[in-house]
């Protein structure tokens, strides 16, 4: 199959792949990520999945969606949910599993690839599921960190797996690029503070504040 005639559609699971990005110490580029992935067949979408805190004034992942969104992605959000965890804790859960697999079944005819940005092995029934409909799934995640941030199930059903350490070249954000730090971590609002997500972790919970920062 020449590139041209090679369908594709990105998910990206954002607070998955963020935290495996800054796991591995870089910072992903979404321009060139884009970029990267046009140029190896026709780009039908890219997906972008996130939840968000509501009840914030002022989000600090608000400015990434809204460039995304400006710039050649199709971004999907929900607000996300306060509980309290069984050691008295608050956190905010956002789970957006249920929206990238609807998402992808609907677009399964339309496409000959399949690229998810995810190690979360709840996943792998999803990408059977796509298999089954003839389209070639590659996941995008890593294995360089111990552990490994993605899912050994999913890994396995993937027709491809790709380390995301192996695309740092072509989608990291420059360093020079990357603002200068206004204040020390302990100076910096709970709200903004990320907590670390389980590596292959797919229960979306969040202690605070589990979102991306604007890029």
């Amino acid at each position: 199959m020449s590139s041209s005639s090679n369908k594709i559609a990105l998910f990206i699971d954002g607070a998955n792949l963020y935290a495996t990005a800054k796991t591995l110490g870089f910072d992903i580029d979404y321009k060139r990520l884009l970029q990267e992935f046009q140029s190896r067949g026709t780009l039908l979408r890219a997906f972008y999945y996130t939840a968000v805190v509501e009840d914030q004034e002022h989000s600090s992942i608000r400015p990434l969606i809204d460039w995304l969104d400006y710039n050649g992605y199709t971004v999907v959000t929900k607000a996300t949910k306060e509980f309290i965890d069984a050691s008295g804790r608050r956190k905010l859960k956002g789970n957006m599993d249920v929206e990238l697999a609807v998402d992808a079944m609907e677009l399964a005819e339309h496409i000959d690839q399949m690229v998810l940005f995810s190690g979360d092995g709840d996943f792998r029934f999803l990408v059977e599921a796509v298999q089954r409909r003839g389209v070639r799934v590659t996941v995008i995640s890593t294995i360089s960190t111990q552990p490994p941030m993605i899912a050994d199930e999913l890994r396995r059903q993937a027709d491809a797996f790709i380390d995301l350490v192996e695309l740092q070249s072509k989608l990291g954000r420059d360093p020079s690029d990357r603002p200068a730090p206004r204040e020390s971590a302990h100076h910096t609002p709970p709200f903004l503070q990320r907590a670390t997500v389980a590596p292959g972790g797919g229960d979306d919970d969040f202690d605070n504040r589990d979102l991306l920062r604007p890029q």
